[in-house]
């Protein structure tokens, strides 16, 4: 495992000899120690970034792009050592780190690294005898702050453009999964990526996170985590009014209609709230049933729900891992409580399992409870394996319930009227909407939210021009002189 900090080229201790303690969810073991990133490396990595980027920008953009080319090759090749790591670091089940975050990863890399020499400008009809082009500029230094639950994936959709575009990385991976950001760190060495252009930083957010985001020399700062956190990056982005992209939290509605193919609802709506322990800023999070099909669809998705399989995750049958850290347990474990003062029916879940196997790790059971629209838990983001249940009888009030919330990321609905979905995909809050699926994401596809997920983009030309700024060109073709000042 690296432990160290990678700045310019160089894997080295923090300035300031600071360690984190990285563990283990699954069982509460020690993971390692690694370098803890304060702001005098934060300084010390921006201004390698910044000596960095006149060459990076200046290389051919087709260069740049078969780096990442190469890089997604050198991930697919460690499939195997990446997805334990991930598994090791985060509690995702093994199964899915091989099926789905380093795939993921290897697909976001390739992508951008294709697009890289495809960013076009525009030619712009203006006056007669001029003509008027726009150019697309990288930034410069862009900050970059990585979270926990998909600390792999996330590294390839916070890198993938910013380096295709001309950028060079400052990236702090969260403290409590930073490893296999680290690795990723490495096989950008191997593959040579000049020093500079990417620099790796671990680190807690209120030191070197602030610093970043706060940098006089840093361009724009492109943050995924909670919503709270996201105003203190607004507020820390103001001293040099840089860029600023966030993706934030989110309360996913997922509306069930009465002629929904129930089996796929059911399996989908299981997909979208506990994959990953239901720690995913998109998870359908509140379900929204019609009233007529309500009591058939909970009594598979309860019983779907009560069968999963929890354990450790590098076994290839643990179908749900731990939560990520003790503190988001109790978290969790809190808004459980809180459902019960407020009067919530839980039909399963809402506590740690019996399995003594289990009891040293962050583990928590598929909970799926009744709640009353207004309930803090339909309103608050809980980030666990929790799902609230409301029904509907009309489609004007399942609406209602869906927009019911100041988030607007994710959104969900099974239906079979092509007329419904279309209606719903227009008048939903939310930035996705997944009808008759859940969950699905592709580097061409924007990802992002509305209101308080948010505002900016992932994935797609979105985010390459996210990355870029545009500069207007005029030329006087035929050198005209203006008329008021001619003799």
């Amino acid at each position: 495992m690296q432990t160290k900090l990678l700045i310019n080229g160089v894997w080295q201790d923090a300035q300031a000899g600071g360690k984190i303690a990285v563990i283990n969810p699954a069982n509460g073991a020690h993971l390692a120690d690694i370098a803890e990133a304060r702001a005098e490396d934060v300084d010390l990595a921006v201004a390698a970034a910044k000596k960095a980027h006149p060459a990076w920008a200046a290389m051919a953009a087709h260069d740049r792009g078969q780096l990442l080319l190469r890089l997604a090759d050198r991930i697919e090749q460690e499939t195997a050592e990446l997805a334990r790591l991930e598994a090791l670091d985060t509690g995702h089940p093994i199964n899915d780190c091989l099926r789905l975050d380093v795939p993921r990863t290897v697909l976001c890399f390739r992508y951008f690294g294709g697009m890289a020499d495809k960013l076009q400008g525009d030619v712009v009809p203006v006056d007669a005898g001029f003509l008027n082009f726009v150019q697309r500029e990288p930034i410069g230094v862009v900050g970059q702050i990585v979270p926990w639950n998909f600390p792999l994936m996330f590294t390839s959709w916070k890198m993938g453009p910013a380096l295709a575009a001309g950028n060079c990385v400052v990236l702090k991976p969260t403290e409590l999964a930073p490893l296999s950001t680290l690795r990723i760190g490495e096989l950008m060495q191997e593959v040579g990526f000049p020093p500079g252009v990417v620099n790796i930083l671990p680190g807690y957010g209120q030191t070197a996170g602030q610093h970043l985001a706060e940098h006089p020399d840093v361009g724009k700062i492109a943050f995924t985590g909670s919503t709270a956190t996201g105003r203190r990056i607004v507020e820390a982005s103001a001293g040099n009014l840089k860029k600023v992209q966030l993706e934030l939290g989110g309360k996913g509605p997922n509306i069930v209609f009465e002629d929904a193919n129930l089996p796929a609802a059911v399996g989908g709506s299981a997909f979208a709230i506990f994959h990953n322990q239901g720690q995913a800023c998109i998870a359908g999070s509140r379900l929204i049933l019609h009233e007529n099909i309500a009591e058939a669809f909970l009594e598979k998705f309860v019983g779907l729900a009560k069968s999963i399989r929890l354990g450790d995750p590098l076994d290839p049958q643990t179908e749900m891992g731990p939560l990520t850290s003790k503190t988001h347990l109790d978290r969790v474990l809190h808004y459980c409580d809180v459902a019960r003062k407020e009067g919530a029916e839980f039909l399963c879940g809402g506590k740690q399992p019996d399995d003594p196997a289990l009891a040293n790790g962050y583990f928590i059971e598929p909970t799926v409870l009744r709640a009353k629209p207004d309930d803090t838990v339909n309103l608050e983001e809980v980030f666990g394996p929790f799902v609230t249940v409301t029904t509907f009888k009309t489609d004007a009030e399942a609406l209602a319930l869906a927009n019911n919330t100041r988030y607007g990321l994710g959104s969900g609905l099974w239906t079979a009227s092509l007329s419904r979905a279309h209606q719903f995909a227009n008048n939903i809050k939310a930035g996705m909407v997944w009808i008759n699926s859940y969950k699905r994401v592709h580097p061409a596809s924007p990802f992002g939210g509305f209101g308080e997920s948010g505002y900016g983009r992932e994935m797609g030309f979105e985010a390459m021009r996210d990355y870029t700024q545009p500069k207007s060109v005029w030329v006087n073709v035929d050198a005209q002189i203006p008329p008021f000042y001619q003799r």
